[in-house]
């Protein structure tokens, strides 16, 4: 891996969930000599495999991964957590001379990484949070939702009103600093950064080609034993309609057909339309980041490219910010 600076050099494949990321990421460290950090705010939880596309070890070829299985679903974990172990995983992975890939699509884990933890962002009150969560159980999530976006519209923005934790989390930095999130955002982008990031957003200009995608990879989970993986956590305690991981997009979805709200049918269709949800609002996030490079994969016409084709492009990418080849 060149080196041009004191900086460590990092490279990171984002995008919307289904774009092929992990498939990219591996045959760039295949490529460039790197190991895959996830920055997925799911994969970090044990046996959560389906719902949140963990990679097989076939899939993975033998290129080490970091940052999955991190924790048990009824564990609390920050994007704070994320930042100081991710980090930590990056610095070693630099020092044994290979290049450290993020890849995953939760931009906010990414960002907590490139722009440096913070301390004011550490800090917490219980009571407050306490609070919050219990005018969201009163109010709703749309209520809760409503006044983050009151006083911070981009991170209202950035965060799902079903995101509980997250819209709560954001409240409570307000709460604790007197400045909104998005304003300490900036403030940490002003500072020096420990990496030097080359950060590739895969993009589908046209739409319907990722979305298809979706369709079929929901189908595939089906088919893998989703909602089977979704009846064992729960009925292990495991997860909890309440929590964050029970929040996960997948799960949410087939505990309500397991708890006979919906049919097999409307499970489907509403996981598909919330990963199409969640696919648009991941772009946009992405898309406000000036550190953002986009990745095209599909043609003027709206046909996809190639695999290789694609892995090519990124490599060039690579390649101009200064990462060498190993084979």
């Amino acid at each position: 891996m060149s080196v041009c600076s004191e900086k460590i050099k990092i490279a990171a494949i984002v995008g919307p969930t289904g774009g092929g990321k992990t498939a990219l990421s591996i045959a760039l460290a295949e490529r460039f000599g790197g190991e895959i950090i996830s920055c997925d705010s799911m994969q970090i939880y044990r046996r959560m495999d389906i719902g949140t596309a963990k990679p097989t070890e076939e899939e993975k070829r033998g290129i080490p991964h970091h940052m999955i299985d991190v924790v048990d679903p009824t564990d609390p974990f920050s994007c704070s957590d994320y930042a100081e172990m991710a980090t930590e995983c990056a610095k070693d992975i630099a020092s044994r001379g290979k290049l450290p890939i993020f890849c995953g699509g939760t931009g906010l884990y990414l960002d907590s990484v490139i722009r440096g933890v913070r301390d004011d962002l550490a800090t917490s009150d219980e009571t407050f949070r306490e609070e919050m969560l219990c005018f969201a159980e009163k109010n709703g999530a749309d209520a809760l939702h409503a006044r983050l976006r009151e006083i911070d519209p981009e991170a209202a923005e950035a965060t799902h009103p079903n995101n509980i934790r997250r819209v709560v989390r954001a409240l409570e930095v307000f709460h604790m600093t007197g400045k909104t999130k998005t304003e300490l955002d900036y403030e940490s982008r002003q500072k020096s950064s420990l990496f030097d990031p080359l950060v590739l957003c895969i993009n589908y200009e046209n739409r319907d080609v990722l979305y298809d995608r979706i369709d079929r990879r929901v189908d595939e989970m089906i088919e893998a034993g989703l909602p089977s993986e979704v009846r064992a956590l729960y009925d292990e305690g495991l997860l909890t309609s309440a929590s964050t991981a029970g929040q996960a997009i997948g799960y949410k979805e087939f505990y309500q057909y397991l708890s006979g709200e919906l049919s097999l049918d409307e499970a489907v269709s509403n996981l598909k339309t919330a990963t199409k949800h969640y696919a648009k609002r991941q772009m946009t996030w992405f898309l406000h980041k000036d550190y953002i490079r986009l990745l095209p994969v599909c043609y003027e016409s709206g046909e996809m490219k190639t695999f290789e084709e694609i892995v090519n492009n990124a490599s060039e990418a690579f390649r101009n910010f200064g990462f060498c080849d190993i084979i």
